[in-house]
């Protein structure tokens, strides 16, 4: 271990170490201690300063895999081999370590993931009933003094047994001083592996292990022109990194799809986390997407590095000018069929749709789901947020539908002016005594200055017929029946009908 490094451990030591009563206890570790962090006696070490390659795969859903190639010196048969700075939101029992140029002979005997990292407090209670070295400065000459000492308990200030007495942790306490570190506690989450390798020398190994902590979405940027029939759409993939560990210049892929996962427990709980950093976002399409099973695979173009407790955005489609169509939409609810309301007037306002098809220039390749923001720029040039929603994975040549929100100048009053339930008596049919009869009125007003178009859309159940209406319909499936009203700058407009349902 390099002198920067025990410099950075003595830090992290002082800067944790827990008072013990009311005096500060320092703890004191030896060039030839700190050492030990990284190698047990018989121990080989794969430190992050051999790896050769990282590769991630994110997917949508709090998982990521991680693919670790490092460069290692290992024996002929029996090796113990510490493979420090795995994630520590790993999931063991999905760790595989490979041999790729020896895997004939190469065989995995044991693995295990030790989070029991250094800590002061660790340190502590691994030398409970172990001789320690007590270091004091005279308070006048600041000369020190050493003496041994048995810890014989960590909590409430520490009891130390010296041989002519028993003390606890006091303000005259300075420092403690260990020979070395116990076996099994690094610096960093690592894996123990014992393994039977076939050849001696300086080798490729490859851990792959699935992670909890890393996780992607997309997020689109969809500008509006000032005729809002056209749109700049941007994408990129926002990455989340929470897994306790780091990744530089490491291979970025991206799953998007409904990857199942079994439950079998509760992950292992994240300790506490600083804030995350946003990293700059990149220029967008640089990400090429690809079939995976009944998945699609994002590849970064290039190496990222992705540090821990980072969100970093990078892009995913960039395109312009593509054609929107915007419209006013008015649904109502199939419960409106088949019973009488003794309201006076249901006010309600319609959805604002926009809808754009994934093909064209910039698009025409897989789309993630992910949120859509939506903005246009007002009178004075400046952009304003005009509302957003959530988009669903999309194919090549699809639709895709936006609603940022509802319409403010046109508004809908609706009421029921008739209802009747048909009686049994002089039908056919004795079930149809189910049969109802519902008629409505809904008006619309526009306050703007130019004429709208609303699309009512009525979704009725069962078996039904349109009896009157004061405008004709489009059936536009089983059971929605669809108008376009038109109503005028600044007036009103009425829709009217009468509808017989047979709910059977």
């Amino acid at each position: 271990m390099t002198t920067y490094a025990i410099n950075i451990m003595r830090k992290i030591l002082m800067d944790h170490m827990m008072p013990l009563a009311r005096g500060a206890i320092f703890i004191l570790l030896s060039t030839s201690s700190i050492a030990g962090l990284s190698a047990g006696k018989n121990e080989r070490i794969a430190a992050t300063s051999q790896q050769k390659e990282v590769a991630i795969t994110i997917y949508g859903n709090n998982l990521g895999l991680i693919k670790d190639t490092r460069r290692v010196g290992l024996a002929r048969d029996f090796n113990q081999l510490v493979w420090l700075g795995v994630a520590q939101q790993i999931r063991p029992e999905t760790a595989r370590l490979r041999n790729p140029a020896h895997f004939r002979g190469f065989r995995v005997q044991e693995l295990s993931f030790d989070l029991d990292l250094l800590t002061p407090g660790k340190l502590l209670e691994r030398y409970i009933g172990r001789e320690v070295t007590v270091i004091r400065a005279h308070p006048a000459t600041g000369e020190e003094s050493r003496e041994t000492a048995v810890l014989l308990s960590a909590n409430n200030g520490g009891v130390f047994k010296y041989a002519d007495r028993v003390e606890i942790g006091s303000p005259g306490l300075g420092r403690l001083a260990f020979p070395a570190i116990p076996g099994g506690l690094h610096d960093k989450p690592s894996l123990a592996v014992s393994f039977v390798n076939p050849v001696a020398g300086e080798q490729d190994l490859e851990l792959s292990y699935l992670t909890t902590g890393l996780s992607w979405r997309a997020d689109y940027a969809v500008e509006l022109n000032e005729r809002e029939d056209r749109a700049d759409i941007h994408g990129w993939a926002t990455v989340t990194n929470q897994s306790g560990a780091s990744y530089r210049n490491a291979v970025l892929q991206l799953v998007a799809g409904d990857v199942n996962q079994v439950r079998q427990g509760a992950p292992v709980p994240l300790h506490a986390r600083g804030a995350m950093a946003m990293a700059k976002m990149a220029e967008a399409t640089d990400l090429k997407p690809e079939s995976l099973l009944e998945y699609h695979l994002y590849t970064l173009d290039r190496p990222i590095t992705l540090v821990e407790n980072q969100i970093r955005q990078v892009g995913l489609m960039s395109a312009t000018r593509i054609p929107v169509k915007k419209e006013l939409v008015l649904t109502g609810s199939d419960y409106y069929y088949s019973g009488k309301f003794a309201d006076i007037g249901q006010k309600l306002k319609p959805a604002v749709l926009l809808e754009f098809r994934n093909k064209g220039e910039g698009l025409g390749i897989p789309l993630p789901a992910g949120i859509a923001r939506m903005y246009k720029k007002d009178s004075h040039g400046h952009i304003q947020f005009v509302g957003e929603d959530q988009v669903d994975h999309s194919a090549a040549g699809e639709i895709v539908r936006l609603k940022p929100g509802n319409a403010f100048d046109v508004t809908v009053e609706r009421k029921q002016t008739d209802f009747r339930r048909l009686a049994g008596e002089g039908l056919k049919d004795p079930r149809e005594g189910n049969t109802f009869e519902s008629a409505f009125e809904i008006l619309l007003r526009n306050a703007r200055k130019e004429a709208a178009t609303v699309t009512v859309r009525e979704p009725i159940p069962g078996d039904w017929q349109m009896i009157a209406e004061s405008q004709a319909h489009s059936r536009v499936s089983s059971n929605m029946a669809e108008w376009k009203v038109i109503v005028p700058a600044g007036g009103h407009a009425a829709l009217n009908y009468r509808v017989r349902v047979k709910n059977f």
